[in-house]
């Protein structure tokens, strides 16, 4: 069994290649049960472990898990909060192939799910993106929107002005066109997509911010009870999500349709229906659109399928 660190996955992957992975995953076949989630309780706080498990069929078949672990106080040692491992295996005699980096292969996967949704509902010649959040999934999230739409202009905007502006420098020192910004509401009255990677619990972009034509791609607010974007927003919007789980755990939609600012109805299609010509996404230039994702164990399991393959090649 191999060992497939982070450095590898970079290595390995790209997003035109990993967006086309995905969009025939989501049109396929793969089995992917409800995730497994199990409190652990520890004398320094109580700890969370995941499992998300994915398999395909056929002669080459794939069957993978992806490992999740919490602990909330491995700051104080100096350790992550969130650990990921990905075991790959083949689908057909359940041999171990590799062992993967699930915390690098989340990030790839996650970015990769945006901009395919992205490629549905974000207008053709959006070129303006504002990205809201510096955190560890910021780069990749730019990364991916500029691979399937004409992005010339990016600007990074933090709740700390100083973490926007040191990404912000890396980035455009990688030759990217990313500035940062203190104005989050310029910015994103100017924006063709806005896309928000916090952990924010209080909506931080407004529905009257957004111009005709926007797309919001909403990745961040994991869970019931956090916001990126408020009320207005989604009643704006026409709402699109990965898998239905969304409806259920991701903080904005699951928010608004339990205070009843929408209904669970408003939701438009899921990936699969994009993909597969279900939904034809954008109805016109004027449409504001939303995705809201929460991630699905079939993205890791397409995700570090493509990383063993090209590998092995």
């Amino acid at each position: 069994m191999r060992v497939v660190s982070a450095g590898e996955i970079d290595g390995a992957l790209s997003f035109p290649a990993l967006i086309d992975a995905l969009a025939a995953g989501f049109a396929g076949d793969i089995a992917a049960p409800t995730r497994h989630h199990h409190a652990m309780a520890r004398a320094g706080g109580d700890a969370t472990l995941l499992l998300m498990p994915a398999w395909t069929p056929g002669d080459d078949a794939r069957l993978g898990v992806k490992i999740v672990t919490v602990f909330p106080e491995n700051g104080a040692k100096s350790l992550a909060t969130v650990i990921g491992t990905y075991l790959l295996m083949d689908g057909t005699s359940g041999v171990p192939l590799a062992a993967m980096d699930g915390t690098r292969l989340t990030l790839w996967r996650t970015a990769a799910a945006s901009a395919l949704a992205a490629r549905h509902l974000a207008a053709p010649d959006a070129s303006r993106l504002v990205m809201v959040g510096a955190g560890a999934l910021a780069p990749f999230l730019i990364r991916a929107h500029m691979s399937v739409r004409p992005i010339r202009h990016v600007t990074l905007w933090n709740h700390r002005p100083d973490k926007a502006e040191a990404l912000a420098g890396e980035l455009a020192a990688q030759g990217l066109p990313v500035t940062s910004t203190g104005d989050l509401e310029s910015a994103t009255r100017e924006a063709d997509i806005v896309s928000c990677a916090t952990l924010s619990r209080a909506a931080l972009v407004r529905g009257e911010w957004l111009k005709d034509g926007a797309h919001l791609d909403l990745v961040g607010a994991f869970a019931p009870g956090m916001r990126e974007v408020d009320d207005d927003a989604l009643r704006r919007a026409a709402i699109f999500i990965d898998t239905k789980a969304a409806i259920t755990e991701g903080g904005d939609v699951e928010g608004a349709i339990r205070s009843r600012a929408i209904s669970a109805a408003t939701v438009r299609a899921d990936l699969r229906a994009l993909v597969t010509g279900g939904h034809p996404g954008r109805s016109s230039p004027t449409q504001v659109t939303l995705f809201k994702s929460v991630g699905a164990a079939l993205e890791d399991l397409v995700a570090a399928d493509l990383v063993w393959r090209v590998l092995a090649a």
